[in-house]
């Protein structure tokens, strides 16, 4: 059961698939990011482009931030931007330790795209804008 009294803090951030990375290691990271999330009582969804992340994390600020770092050292990661972080009032995605998308089509291309150069709250508008249109594995 997620913590519900700590203050809530959120993370969106863009990130691309190391050029050496095989596509394989987007699902394992899925499949590893799932029970360590639980246990920290972090939640999120993850979209993957067929080269491009992007990630909402959310939960206790320190969490979250510790996450981050470690995505920005993870070789698999690169040129990672942080588009919005802050306070949160309720979590988005508190069903589930990460959702996970994964589509190569144009339009999600293209979304992603454009949401790489948009930053603060209008980031996170455009990427929940997004979650109507995506089928995510949790």
């Amino acid at each position: 059961m997620m913590n519900t009294t700590s203050r809530l803090y959120e993370v969106l951030y863009v990130s691309t698939l190391a050029p050496d990375a095989p596509l394989s290691v987007v699902a394992a990271i899925a499949r590893k990011a799932r029970p360590a999330n639980h246990e920290k009582e972090i939640t999120g969804l993850l979209i993957f482009d067929g080269m491009r992340f992007c990630q909402q994390l959310e939960g206790d600020q320190s969490g979250v931030m510790a996450l981050l770092e470690r995505i920005r050292r993870d070789a698999r990661h690169v040129n990672v931007e942080v588009l919005h972080h802050g306070p949160l009032a309720k979590r988005r995605f508190g069903r589930f330790s990460l959702g996970y998308t994964s589509s190569d089509s144009d339009e999600a291309l293209a979304q992603l795209e454009r949401l790489e150069r948009l930053d603060g709250q209008v980031a996170v508008d455009a990427f929940v804008a997004l979650l109507p249109g995506v089928d995510w594995d949790n």
